[in-house]
């Protein structure tokens, strides 16, 4: 900011009392999350859109292209709010801003130690999340290629074993199942064959009908949930790593934001100070002529 009007001049011509530092640096930190909120939501709408709308409301709660467009307007709205407060020096802009961020840092700061304490109810609701994905998995192709990428990333299959997919009404297993993969599961739960050129989505077929020890020489067995467990468990340093890499750029959003709130807070009155300095000055100035007895 430029030296407010009636300024002193023993501050200088390019005196500014609110950093320039602290003001651009706040600014292209918000521009940069800014731009990312909204590729998050244009992503989103483009998955939305391309997607039948049978399928689309039928898989709502587990969509994807949904959580992208909901996370990227919040984002998009927290960030516009510090990109303009820092750039005009909106003082109620920046403490919304450093506001609703100290409240989602305290959400996610929460989120973590609550599911640490009550990691079975955890868990429970994590499996309550993987079976209903199970259910839409033929309605929705992003939710499929996501189910199938954790598959084989995590060597598993289904939520607690590979048995959970009948909850799917194309792999169920009752008598009146006309469906052609009845009893079957993803090809994604079949252990990788070396020097396979082409991908056999039909090895998962009929291996609900078969017991663990036949299933497993076809297909993994263990479900996902313990898999996922394990490999949080096991990587723990990573987790902590990347909890402390999104908090981080949140507590420096807050700091340099609450810095700029008090500068500008300050340099507020100044104007109304600075004006009776100069209205006495001139008083005294006019006195000093009146009395002189010379011209």
């Amino acid at each position: 900011m430029a030296r407010r009007p009636g300024a002193p001049a023993a501050y200088g011509e390019d005196f500014s009392f609110v950093s320039p530092l602290v003001k651009y640096l706040l600014f292209f930190f918000n521009m940069l999350f800014w731009v990312i909120s909204m590729v998050m939501v244009a992503v989103g709408v483009y998955a939305r859109l391309m997607k039948h709308e049978e399928a689309a409301l039928a898989c709502l709660a587990v969509d994807p292209a949904i959580l992208l467009i909901v996370v990227g307007i919040l984002m998009f709205l927290l960030t516009f709010c510090g990109c303009i407060g820092s750039l005009r020096e909106n003082i109620c802009l920046l403490q919304t801003f450093s506001l609703c961020l100290t409240v989602v840092f305290l959400l996610q700061l929460a989120a973590g130690v609550l599911g640490f304490v009550f990691s079975d109810k955890v868990r429970g609701k994590v499996s309550e999340i993987i079976n209903n994905a199970i259910v839409h998995y033929r309605d929705d192709l992003d939710l499929q290629n996501l189910i199938d990428f954790g598959q084989k990333e995590f060597s598993c299959c289904g939520g607690i074993s590979y048995k959970d997919w009948s909850l799917n009404m194309y792999f169920n297993c009752s008598e009146d199942n006309p469906s052609r993969e009845r009893c079957s599961v993803p090809y994604s739960c079949c252990l990788p064959t070396p020097n396979q050129a082409v991908i056999n989505t039909m090895c998962g077929q009929g291996m609900q009908a078969l017991d663990y020890l036949e299933a497993s020489k076809v297909i993994y067995t263990n479900g996902c949930i313990d898999r996922l467990v394990n490999w949080i468990h096991s990587n723990l340093f990573v987790l902590g790593g990347v909890a402390l890499g999104l908090a981080i750029p949140q507590l420096v959003g807050i700091l340099l934001s609450m810095i700029l709130v008090v500068r500008v807070s300050y340099i507020l009155p100044l104007p109304h100070f600075h004006g009776n300095v100069a209205a006495r000055a001139r008083g005294t100035t006019a006195t000093k002529f009146i009395s002189s007895p010379f011209p």
